[in-house]
């Protein structure tokens, strides 16, 4: 696909755990340390409300806010900021995939960024997608075996 990012893990863990490990302890595991994450909706149903505030060790703020288009429980995740709730359109920049699936009693874990230019899946890059979106699976998988 052009104009697309993405990660791809492959976990020691049930897709069950993985999927609660996403959905219940998001904060603890979305943003690469020594960043932190502010929850302030994670309304998991089609057309439910993303809404949180990424916070740096020195002061910076990124809010970010936008709607779930798909949620298949312990299959995938889709979401985008196209939108915020009630399908209000605002400035895109993404449209994030999180699949989980099923492989020996494992999870193949594939967190997906598609991106409507070029330019911004450059964009994407260059903030350090690929660094950034593996320290957070590293995070995820550290959550991971904390529940097992």
């Amino acid at each position: 696909m052009t104009h697309e990012l993405r990660i791809e893990r492959l976990i020691d863990a049930p897709v069950a755990r993985v999927w609660t490990a996403w959905t219940q302890h998001f904060a603890e595991w979305f943003v690469p340390r020594p960043w932190r994450v502010e929850v302030i909706a994670l309304d998991l149903v089609v057309g439910g409300r993303s809404a949180m505030v990424m916070r740096g060790p020195d002061g910076e703020e990124q809010p970010s806010e936008g709607v779930y288009l798909e949620v298949v429980p312990e299959r995938r995740i889709v979401s985008t900021d196209a939108f915020s709730a009630g399908w209000m359109p605002q400035s895109p920049f993404m449209l994030r995939i999180d699949d989980f699936e099923p492989v020996d009693g494992g999870t193949r874990y594939t967190a997906t960024a598609r991106h409507w230019t070029a330019e911004a899946a450059a964009q994407h890059a260059a903030m350090g997608f690929e660094a950034g979106w593996n320290a957070a699976a590293d995070q995820l998988v550290e959550v991971v075996r904390r529940l097992g």
